[in-house]
């Protein structure tokens, strides 16, 4: 009887487990790039697709929205005094998922309004933010990534 508990257990630890995570060590789908406080041109803004397969709301924290398994985006960036504001522009309703320097998840849907997300960083640290954009009802749509410091 003990050999079976023992030989159970082993197999329940041995089987894969479901990654509470989004893979940010993936290289992101729509590019990266270093920017330093103060940068130029600000906005920054690059095109993605957003949307994906993975459901956001599996996350810590309140994240809501379809997401692809890698980043869309990944910015490293050298803090100053300035805010780091994260938004989407789309005709679709999209979300946004950040994976902080912290490793901490920050999430939104909407603050920016018209169905359009924003993450706003008051004391921003210097790291890597990995960047998921999401769409809210599911499938993809193309959506413009801005990143500023003067919102």
């Amino acid at each position: 009887m003990k050999l079976r508990l023992l030989a159970a257990a082993l197999l329940v630890a041995a089987a894969p487990t479901v990654s509470l995570a989004q893979d940010a060590s993936l290289t992101a789908n729509f590019g990266e790039i270093s920017l330093s406080s103060g940068f130029t041109p600000d906005p920054y803004r690059v095109s993605v697709q957003a949307g994906g397969s993975v459901d956001g709301a599996r996350l810590p924290g309140a994240c809501t929205g379809m997401i692809s398994q890698a980043p869309d985006f990944e910015l490293t960036y050298q803090a100053g005094s300035l805010p780091l504001v994260f938004r989407t522009v789309s005709s679709e309703d999209t979300t946004l998922i950040i994976n902080g320097p912290d490793g901490r998840w920050y999430c939104d849907d909407d603050s920016y309004g018209d169905g359009d997300a924003m993450v706003r960083f008051n004391r921003p640290q210097s790291g890597t933010y990995d960047v998921w954009v999401g769409t809210f009802s599911g499938g993809t749509t193309s959506a413009s990534l801005q990143i500023t410091e003067t919102p």
